[in-house]
């Protein structure tokens, strides 16, 4: 079995893989990063989606080795010292989620649409994250959220 070598919330990993594990089972079941989820395995939904060197992806549909030397930032990865991201925070303050399943993809899609349009507008907002299923919120308080930590991260 390949050893699949990468660089995971800051920290150095390395695990010996089949070659057809998808990188979010690598993150889930051999590394314990739970907050990644699995929805669909189809990339439909965006539960799955992670920052690989900088950019949002959807982990189901990438095979862990297409991932060999990246630096990955997951949900987890997010928070410092205990400080909320200031889109993880816009999401609670807002109410952007309900049951929570489609939260950390939906964040990390924000994160990423936030680096490249920094003042979204709504449409954009709603554009961007087409990408990410809710079923629960309707999202009016996911582009609320979205808006306000542009606003609080100087967007």
């Amino acid at each position: 079995m390949p050893a699949v070598s990468m660089k995971v919330n800051g920290q150095a990993v390395s695990r010996e893989i089949e070659p057809r594990t998808l990188l979010v089972h690598y993150l889930r079941e051999h590394l314990g990063l739970t907050g990644t989820h699995v929805g669909c395995d189809t990339s439909q939904c965006g539960a799955c989606v992670v920052h690989m060197d900088g950019r949002s992806v959807k982990s189901c549909t990438l095979l862990a080795i297409q991932a060999q030397g990246a630096d990955v930032t997951t949900i987890e990865g997010l928070a410092k010292d205990g400080t909320l991201h200031p889109v993880q925070a816009a999401f609670r303050e807002h109410h952007g989620l309900q049951c929570g399943f489609c939260t950390p993809g939906m964040v990390m899609s924000a994160i990423d649409l936030l680096k490249r349009h920094p003042k979204p507008s709504e449409e954009t907002i709603r554009h961007e994250l087409e990408g990410n299923i809710c079923r629960c919120t309707g999202y009016h308080n996911i582009v609320k959220a979205v808006q306000a930590a542009a606003a609080s991260i100087g967007g």
